[in-house]
């Protein structure tokens, strides 16, 4: 399918925007509702079979159902002239992937904040029972505002129903980012997302990947078995508290890693508000990260200031002598003969209940 097609007499594709393994993704014009769209438009090859149309129909509709600012949104999904299609809100801006080629690394003031807005997007699809299956940077889109979203739930999970022997290559994309579970075929888990995220947020510190080999084959054990670089041999000065993080997250057993990308993305919050370097202005998160993310304003003080008493408890001299509450001591003079005049009566009842 090439730029100018028309797709079920609705939408105009206008130029391509990428391609892949899987598919091609265009700018498109909803004609009905006279607005642009991104459309990806998936291979033949991937739409021919019944039961992954099925499964494509199912997954779409579930991600349509996932409404969040870090959520590229899903409008809708069809068939037409043998391809299964997606279609998407129209984002400006470029993939993660694309910047970090540009960019080689991002700062710690950087790249938390985009991550962070990466957690919550994932984080509010693992609350919802939907696990992403291939979170890397090239299905993360980051506009000029530096607003990240998150795209593509659902096509890797339906992608696994058929084509079993090309799981590495076509299920889950680029291999280089898929977790320790997902390397030797076992259904992948909100904490493989974390694992994947964590891949993600380390070659956006260092600028490189933790493992990277010639093969799928070569990386999948790599993922089950070795350890990648520290952090701190590419950037000397990274955060030591940071380092212990990513470390976590790229654990080998699910068990050992933070269980949600909600539950990694209040750890970084949580690191970032302690940080003493303030967040970089430049970079503008969505509304929920923002309120989170920057520096914690001081407690408001409920202890009012001390005013002067317009009336002195002491004279101002101190040689004054304070002033005798006669009316005090009478009462305590009056209590006490009231309570001595009770004693002849108490007497006489003693002797008249015990008679000698």
């Amino acid at each position: 399918m090439e730029s100018g097609a028309l797709l079920i007499k609705r939408y105009q594709l206008l130029d391509q925007l990428g391609t892949g393994g899987m598919s091609n993704v265009f700018r498109a014009r909803d004609l009905m509702l006279e607005r642009y769209v991104a459309i990806k438009v998936l291979h033949a090859q991937y739409s021919k079979d019944p039961a992954f149309q099925e499964r494509f129909k199912q997954e779409a509709r579930a991600a349509a159902n996932l409404s969040h600012p870090n959520i590229v949104t899903v409008h809708d999904f069809g068939y037409d002239s043998g391809q299964l299609f997606l279609v998407m809100e129209y984002l400006p801006g470029k993939d993660l992937k694309t910047i970090l080629r540009q960019r080689g690394r991002f700062s710690v003031e950087e790249a938390i904040p985009l991550i962070v807005q990466a957690c919550a997007g994932i984080g509010y699809a693992h609350r919802a029972g939907l696990v992403h299956c291939d979170v890397k940077p090239h299905n993360m889109i980051v506009t000029p505002d530096s607003r990240l979203k998150v795209t593509d739930f659902g096509i890797a999970r339906a992608l696994s129903t058929i084509l079993p022997d090309e799981r590495a290559d076509v299920v889950w994309g680029s291999p280089q980012y898929f977790s320790p579970e997902q390397a030797v075929g076992e259904p992948p888990s909100p904490a493989s997302d974390v694992y994947s995220l964590g891949i993600v947020l380390y070659e956006m510190l260092t600028g490189a990947l933790p493992f990277n080999a010639p093969t799928s084959e070569e990386l999948a054990r790599m993922h089950l078995e070795d350890q990648p670089i520290p952090l701190n041999e590419y950037v000397p000065d990274i955060p030591p508290v940071l380092e212990q993080i990513v470390m976590k997250v790229l654990s080998k057993e699910p068990s050992a890693r933070y269980r949600t990308a909600d539950q990694l993305g209040r750890v970084l919050l949580k690191f970032g508000t302690q940080r003493e370097t303030p967040s970089t202005p430049a970079l503008n998160l969505t509304p929920e990260a923002v309120t989170t993310y920057q520096q914690p304003e001081p407690p408001p003080s409920f202890v009012e200031p001390l005013q002067p008493d317009p009336q002195p408890a002491y004279p101002a001299s101190a040689s004054s002598t304070p002033e005798i509450d006669w009316a005090t001591i009478g009462l305590g003079l009056l209590a006490l003969i009231t309570v001595g005049g009770l004693i002849p009566f108490w007497i006489y009842i003693y002797f008249v209940y015990n008679p000698r």
